[in-house]
């Protein structure tokens, strides 16, 4: 039986809110009505754009802890992160809002010195979003401020545990000052989907979320000839060499990793390390693992708390326990407090054999992989052998070596002696199965426009 749209509380189980379907009639309306503010939307100038999310932005921060509430109360995210997501979700507001005409300014070209032509940036339409529980504003932000800034507009289809996250949104872009209709809400049933592709109004479509749901809506952007932007995940290597400063790599890493609870796009989920550092490195990991303070994700000094969902947890424990009978070792013992339940304690795993669940597989949640490797090469291999390309983080004093890594990588994103983390300015995506396209930075704003030569 499908989930239905109900805002409960991972953690306590107590229900919020329950949201009905829309039937298509009130789909086929709320296209039509985007569409209508589209047209009036894409003949403003930047100017006035920009004023609109600078008001935004204002608005997402005052009602920081609103939000940040209603965030932890839907996917027991620890409040400080909650409160870190409605923040960054405004910092993404600023940055297209002072950036987004340069942007998308046209492009002179130039043959021999001699001016031929322009490119230009047009709006497309209606796009709609398909987003994840996990960052249930970030993700939203993301991918919502460039596309409107771009000129289109947009309808979401949040994920169905976060209805309220979703509600708080739309209303957020109403006390804005945005024109009716220009970003609205849909509770729609995963088979609606189609019905919302093959609209002609809907000119394209950003989905972020798992592997099957991304090949489905991948195939609905084909059939239909729309562009489409899908984000599917992450298994990332955590690279770190002999010569890193181990306990600033230790303490980041066990940061990235258990980071809202295990469930992170980018988290560094397969750690990497040189062997004649590898028994230092795993000592340092599990010091740090073991002093994560669980429990109330609502108490500020919480660090983990539970998973999302049951059926979540019951899952990443199948996978566990599929990997430890294929040979994997527990080096930190945790792992679902019984099935059914949302409490999931972190998990080390060492000695994991290729073709087993967690080296083939994301794992979703708090557990994290240990790799020894015998030298430099050895590493970019065993990074590049996953199906997925999202994110990567390399660890070493020595830039010429990391840059060397990093050009290696078949990834959409390094970072270097730092969080691997999304940010404003630059493109965030993957390659392989992690998805095709770009959220942020110009390739995002540029995601859904026409590009449109012009020679004179």
């Amino acid at each position: 039986m499908e989930a239905q749209f109900i805002s409960k509380n991972p953690y306590s189980g107590e229900i919020y809110q329950h949201f009905d379907f829309d039937q298509s009639g009130e789909l086929q309306s709320a296209v039509e009505k985007g569409y209508r503010a589209f047209l009036f939307w894409k003949k403003q100038s930047f100017e006035i754009r920009s004023l609109r999310f600078r008001i935004l932005a204002e608005l997402i921060r005052k009602g920081a802890y609103n939000f940040a509430t209603i965030i932890t109360e839907e996917t027991g995210k620890p409040i400080q992160q909650s409160f870190a997501e409605v923040n960054k979700s405004a910092m993404v507001c600023d940055f297209y809002a002072e950036h987004a005409e340069r942007l998308l300014s046209a492009e002179p070209i130039f043959d021999e010195g001699i001016l031929k032509g322009k490119i230009f940036f047009e709006p497309l339409g209606v796009i709609l979003e398909i987003m994840p529980w996990n960052f249930p504003f970030w993700q939203v932000f993301r991918c919502t401020v460039p596309t409107l800034m771009a000129g289109n507009a947009a309808i979401l289809k949040h994920a169905p545990n976060v209805p309220r996250s979703a509600k708080a949104i739309e209303q957020l872009f109403i006390d804005a000052g945005f024109p009716k209709a220009l970003f609205q809400v849909v509770f729609a049933k995963t088979e609606d989907i189609t019905y919302l592709m093959e609209s002609t109004l809907i000119k394209g479509v950003a989905l972020t979320g798992s592997l099957r749901a991304g090949a489905a809506v991948g195939a609905l952007a084909g059939k239909n000839i729309k562009p489409a932007i899908l984000e599917l995940g992450g298994s990332d290597p955590f690279i770190v060499l002999e010569d890193a400063d181990l306990e600033t790599a230790a303490k980041i890493g066990v940061a990235s990793r258990f980071n809202n609870n295990g469930q992170t796009c980018i988290a560094a989920k397969r750690f990497i390390i040189h062997k004649n550092i590898a028994e230092q490195f795993l000592h340092l990991l599990k010091i740090e693992t073991a002093a994560l303070v669980q429990g109330d994700p609502k108490k500020e000094n919480v660090q983990l708390s539970v998973m999302a969902r049951a059926d979540l947890a019951d899952e990443l424990q199948l996978q566990v326990d599929r990997t430890i009978q294929a040979g994997a070792i527990v080096a930190l013992d945790g792992g679902q407090l019984e099935k059914g339940s949302t409490v999931f304690r972190p998990m080390i795993l060492t000695n994991i054999p290729k073709g087993s669940a967690a080296y083939e597989e994301e794992l979703f949640g708090p557990v994290l992989s240990f790799y020894s490797v015998e030298s430099m090469e050895a590493a970019v291999e065993l990074a590049n052998d996953s199906a997925f390309g999202l994110g990567s983080s390399i660890w070493t004093k020595d830039v010429n070596k990391a840059m060397s890594i990093a050009e290696q990588l078949e990834v959409g994103a390094v970072a270097v002696n730092q969080l691997m983390r999304s940010v404003p300015f630059m493109p965030f995506g993957g390659i392989k199965k992690s998805g095709i396209g770009r959220e942020l930075g110009r390739e995002g704003i540029r995601a859904f426009v026409n590009t449109k030569g012009i020679l004179f």
